[in-house]
């Protein structure tokens, strides 16, 4: 089929939940993607900060394909060697003592909603609280979390026992603490609220507040995590452990899979019956787990991720320099944003995808940059080119 005819078959079958880019992207290679009519794209957005370790990376294929000969999905009332082989290395990476999977980043903070609920059950806690611009999933609960009107909107009424507080605000979080919170979730990132990073005297702060309560602190680490801040998890930039990290994204090296890692005390509190998935952690997806993290380790790309960060930052503050509408470049590693004081930043992410970058816009006005981890400075140099034309041209 060509392009108009994939479009057309999506239209009339698909739910419109995506205003999708009437492009097919057919196949990708390292940090490049094709489209089915053959144009050639630099994917800065790595499919929203999936593709840690490029597209079609050998060694990840080799992996899923030697396990799909062998078994593609077990049963959870069985154990299962990839799934606790990946348990292990997580949990040798990070604070975690034990591991549960699922499917998704959603999936991921249903799992550590319910955890934590049922940690604090025993005095009557079950309060979570959020931070303000967050984004946490699309469930019901993980929505009931996400401090964006545009997508709770017509959703409503939410599970009761969500606050929120405004983000690198110590004492603002203080004021909505009450005897019956259990948990405060933070992105040390924030992807879809804007690339906002947080400011190590509030998230420290956090750290040593909900420890003198005893309340649980998670890091959602969806979208910053596993590598791409030039840590392996972005809350190594801080002087911090949290109780529990849910993970996503990247882990299956483009596979689904969501994580949800916590302490040994936290975790007991799950018991058989309290929490399962019929496919988290399943041997195909788990395979591509392990084969990934050994790539984030052998190719170094955790350092790259810090090295190439600094590259494209400077790259991107020259444009600031340059462009009085560029507001702040701001971020970690390959996790950058732009944030332009004026309206137009659709226009800027459709003029570079025209011109073969694809990127995209967050919270209105932040051009979002996630390129793959093994970008070379000359991939960097061939967007910021794009992105420079474009601006030019505004």
């Amino acid at each position: 089929m060509n392009t108009p005819q994939v479009i057309k078959l999506s239209e009339k079958f698909l739910m419109h939940t995506y205003s999708r880019i009437p492009i097919v992207i057919e196949r990708g290679e390292g940090p490049r993607v094709w489209d089915k009519d053959g144009k050639r794209y630099l994917d800065f957005i790595s499919g929203i900060g999936v593709m840690v370790p490029g597209y079609s990376h050998p060694y990840i294929l080799k992996a899923v394909q030697e396990q799909a000969k062998n078994l593609v999905h077990c049963s959870n009332l069985y154990y299962i060697y990839p799934q606790a082989k990946l348990a292990e290395k997580l949990c040798e990476l990070s604070f975690a003592d034990k591991v549960f999977f699922s499917n998704s980043g959603a999936e991921a903070n249903e799992a550590a909603i319910k955890l934590a609920r049922k940690f604090g059950a025993s005095r009557g806690a079950y309060e979570i609280v959020a931070m303000e611009n967050s984004f946490h999933g699309r469930t019901l609960a993980t929505l009931g979390l996400t401090a964006q009107a545009k997508y709770r909107e017509g959703f409503g009424p939410f599970p009761p026992g969500f606050k929120f507080a405004p983000f690198n605000d110590l004492e603002g979080v203080k004021k909505v603490i009450s005897p019956k919170t259990c948990a405060v979730i933070v992105e040390p990132i924030q992807g879809e609220g804007g690339i906002n990073v947080a400011l190590p005297d509030f998230l420290e702060g956090l750290a040593k507040f909900c420890k003198e309560k005893g309340i649980l602190l998670i890091l959602d680490e969806i979208q910053c995590g596993l590598g791409r801040t030039g840590k392996i998890f972005a809350y190594q930039h801080y002087k911090i452990s949290p109780d529990i990290m849910t993970l996503a994204k990247p882990l299956g090296g483009g596979l689904p899979i969501g994580a949800t890692l916590a302490k040994e005390k936290v975790a007991s509190a799950f018991k058989p019956g309290t929490h399962a998935s019929t496919f988290g952690g399943n041997p195909l997806v788990c395979a591509a787990g392990i084969a990934f993290l050994k790539v984030l380790e052998e190719e170094k790309l955790v350092e790259k991720a810090r090295e190439k960060g600094r590259y494209f930052q400077d790259k991107l503050q020259n444009l600031k320099e340059k462009f009085s509408f560029i507001q702040e470049i701001r971020g970690k590693g390959l996790m950058l944003g732009m944030e332009l004081n004026i309206e137009g930043g659709k226009r800027i992410v459709k003029e570079c995808r025209e011109k073969g970058l694809l990127i995209n816009l967050t919270a209105g006005r932040v051009l979002r940059f996630l390129p793959p981890l093994v970008v070379e400075d000359t991939d960097i140099d061939e967007a910021v080119d794009i992105l420079e034309d474009v601006l030019e041209n505004l």
